[in-house]
């Protein structure tokens, strides 16, 4: 599923995969190695806010579950648009790269959508659900302990890549 909001091009995980497999599996790796994660929201004030967060990648979405009233929900209700950091890990060196998704979350309300989630996951109830839109995803490695390689993909473009001495 590939949507747009504002002129602004968006695709689901399963789009993501479908484009780009090699860089969906290192990035959901990234992920899976740790269970939190940092997700950076937008303040009333549009000022920037750093979270806590569990991810799950479920039937081709990449989802956010959150405690109710929690002030990240509320920023996302307000302004959908995040950025999520994959955990590093001890160390300076992550397996894999530091990666970062970049999109917009949209609430889930459906409650049959809930439902299979609460199924899959079993989260604390009441919680938010929602499922994102992609509108980057970034990885950054060193190769060879000479380059700072970045592999950048955007939903309708191929992954550029780009290296640095």
């Amino acid at each position: 599923m590939t949507s747009s909001t504002a002129g602004n091009t968006a695709a689901n995980w399963a789009a993501f995969t479908t484009a780009e497999p090699g860089l969906s599996a290192t990035v959901e790796a990234r992920f899976g190695s740790y269970t939190h994660h940092v997700l950076a929201t937008l303040r009333k004030d549009g000022s920037p806010r750093t979270s806590g967060l569990e991810v799950r990648f479920l039937d081709g979405e990449l989802w956010l579950g959150m405690m109710p009233g929690s002030l990240k929900a509320l920023d996302l209700r307000r302004d959908p648009r995040f950025a999520l950091q994959a955990n590093p890990g001890e160390g300076t060196a992550p397996d894999g790269g530091d990666v970062r998704i970049c999109g917009r979350a949209i609430e889930v309300e459906d409650a049959e959508t809930k439902d299979g989630y609460v199924k899959e996951v079993e989260p604390p109830q009441p919680f938010h659900l929602f499922r994102t839109e992609l509108t980057e995803v970034v990885r950054t490695y060193v190769e060879d302990d000479a380059y700072l390689v970045a592999q950048v993909w955007k939903p309708g473009e191929p992954v550029r890549t780009l290296k640095r001495t």
